[in-house]
């Protein structure tokens, strides 16, 4: 079974840091690709950040470039979301997602087969 743990995710002022986590298990950690994805109230879910672990190949969304940092650490099998000079428009649900074809499935619009795993927030205050 393949699940996918959030955690990290906390109240911060704007200028802050955050590190999020996703533990990963019950897939091949080596051979997939790992993407955080985040959604507030009132807005459409964003790919923020993807990391295909079988190449280092990594994706950032245009909003987050030069501020977020996406790795990977296959002896922990464990995706890190370094989040440095937050916003008050990143705020929202943080969520972690598997799939080998992430990237793809990005271009193309559609998630299917996509793992998704819980939640971690993520507040930003002014």
């Amino acid at each position: 079974e393949v699940q996918l743990q959030a955690s990290g995710g906390g109240l911060v002022q704007a200028g802050g840091s955050l590190r999020l986590s996703c533990a990963a298990s019950g897939l091949s950690f080596d051979d997939t690709a790992i993407g955080w994805f985040r959604q507030a109230p009132g807005k459409e879910r964003e790919a923020v950040s993807i990391i295909n672990n079988f190449d280092g190949v990594t994706y950032y969304a245009d909003s987050v470039k030069g501020r977020f940092t996406i790795s990977s650490d296959n002896a922990k099998n464990t995706v890190y979301l370094q989040m440095n000079s937050l916003k008050p428009e990143d705020t929202g649900v943080y969520v972690c997602a598997a799939n080998r074809l992430l990237l793809l499935r990005l271009s193309l619009g559609g998630y299917e087969s996509v793992d998704w795993g819980q939640g971690t927030l993520v507040t930003v205050s002014s």
